[in-house]
């Protein structure tokens, strides 16, 4: 079964770039400066903001990136590129300089999240591994951040990776996840990986092996004496709960607890209610409600606004294909060469000509507004921009997930309250403005092509 690997992430690319790649060297402008950017065009429907992500998968990719020699010969297998051109992308490294904002960093539309400033051939071939990288991880974790916002200091796992679009997507939707503010996650990999903490109860399909749900919850907690969860919707929710309630008074003459139980249909907020009842009635508080099934953060708004007694849900299909919005309009486009400045001028696909900076203010703790300036400029706020490689050297090692998580609990705290509403777009949106400088700059490329 074929897989992306660091050895072959390099033909995770479109044809045409290659085919200007080779154009760009028959041309003799391979070796120019030039300088390409991603950012996202707008905001998607019903999304105040987004979270970037994906950035440090995408420097990783950047460290690594060469054409083996298999990818060499395949290409030469094409018949349509010169031998002199395969030969010299088989020698080549990433030589650029590369400047992002981290992993975890709110961001908005027409930002900047990535630029790649180097050789122009080099700089152009790695466009399509950067969108798929940052485009797809974006949209995970700002859904994400999304149901962390609906679920408060109540934590969530996610359940996404069977509902994932393939297993690539699976691993790193669980980080992205992870970045957005999940607690846990049911991918194994995804734990031995990035150190996510893993997190998992049982399957109907246990239960229905066995010859009773009493069967089933003594087996299996004998087997985790520390932290078994019960799932006890398999048949009927309420009679599930009396007998998990049942076998936690006969486990703990041996020494074990129950740790929890698990919801996974019907009525989720009169159930808990009921499931509660049951389980404190037994004498089983310390015993934790565990929801999930088809939810997503307007599902978890609606329990917490009724009061449903659950301490944690899974989130899965939802949030992993982000159902509401399954992409993100990321694009990377070229921003300056060896003419100068340069910019797209095409009606609704206008482009900022140049090397850009991104300056976030803020007042009492709060985000107040951006502003998109020309990368040289100086100007009050953060600038969100950092050289993360250096003439294709990572400046800094990787960091953590969890500083990325970190990062992003920290900016959803800084968010105004009005971009944390998940019911409908913010009035007025988050303001994003271009500097004085930049718009100057826009007046003169667009007047220069007159």
């Amino acid at each position: 079964m074929p897989w992306v690997t660091d050895s072959s992430a390099a033909m995770l690319v479109d044809l045409y770039e290659v085919t200007m790649a080779a154009a760009y060297r028959a041309e003799g402008i391979d070796e120019e400066p030039a300088a390409f950017e991603l950012w996202v065009r707008s905001l998607p429907a019903h999304r105040n903001f987004l979270v970037a992500s994906g950035i440090d998968d995408a420097i990783d990719f950047l460290d690594s990136w060469q054409f083996d020699a298999d990818a060499i010969g395949y290409l030469e297998s094409l018949d349509r590129f010169d031998p002199q051109f395969l030969k010299s992308l088989a020698g080549m490294g990433f030589d650029c300089d590369v400047s992002a904002v981290q992993d975890g960093t709110i961001v908005f539309g027409s930002e900047p999240l990535i630029r790649v400033s180097g050789p122009l051939l080099q700089a152009q071939m790695v466009e399509t591994f950067l969108l798929n990288a940052v485009g797809f991880q974006t949209m995970v974790a700002s859904k994400a951040a999304r149901v962390r916002l609906a679920t408060g200091d109540t934590p969530f796992a996610d359940f996404g990776a069977r509902r994932a679009h393939a297993a690539d997507a699976a691993l790193k939707g669980a980080k992205a996840a992870f970045v957005g503010g999940a607690s846990s996650t049911s991918l194994v990999l995804a734990g031995r990986e990035y150190g996510i903490p893993v997190s998992g109860t049982m399957a109907h399909s246990y239960v229905l092996a066995h010859d009773s749900e009493r069967d089933a919850f003594l087996a299996f907690a004998r087997q985790f004496p520390l932290d078994a969860v019960l799932l006890i919707d398999t048949y009927d929710t309420a009679d599930g709960a009396r007998i998990a309630a049942e076998v936690a008074t006969t486990l703990a003459t041996e020494g074990i607890s129950i740790r929890g139980v698990r919801l996974d249909s019907g009525d989720l907020a009169s159930l808990a209610h009921e499931v509660r009842g049951i389980l404190d009635d037994a004498g089983h508080d310390e015993i934790s409600i565990f929801a999930s099934g088809g939810l997503d953060e307007h599902s978890i708004a609606a329990l917490k606004s009724a009061g449903a007694p659950i301490d944690a849900y899974g989130v899965g299909t939802s949030m992993t294909a982000s159902i509401d919005a399954p992409h993100v309009d990321v694009v990377y486009k070229l921003v300056h060469d060896r003419h100068g400045a340069r910019m797209k001028t095409s009606t609704g696909k206008e482009t900022l000509p140049g090397a850009k900076q991104v300056f976030r203010n803020e007042a009492g703790g709060h985000f107040t507004g951006d502003v998109i300036a020309v990368m040289d400029e100086s100007l009050p706020g953060t600038p969100l921009l950092g050289q993360v490689m250096a003439g294709g050297e990572r400046v800094d090692p990787p960091e953590s997930v969890r500083t990325a998580q970190r990062r992003l609990l920290d900016g959803l705290a800084a968010l105004p309250e009005e971009l944390k509403r998940i019911d409908g777009p913010a009035d007025p949106p988050y303001p994003v403005e271009i500097s004085a400088a930049l718009s100057a700059l826009r007046s003169t490329v667009i007047g220069s092509r007159r």
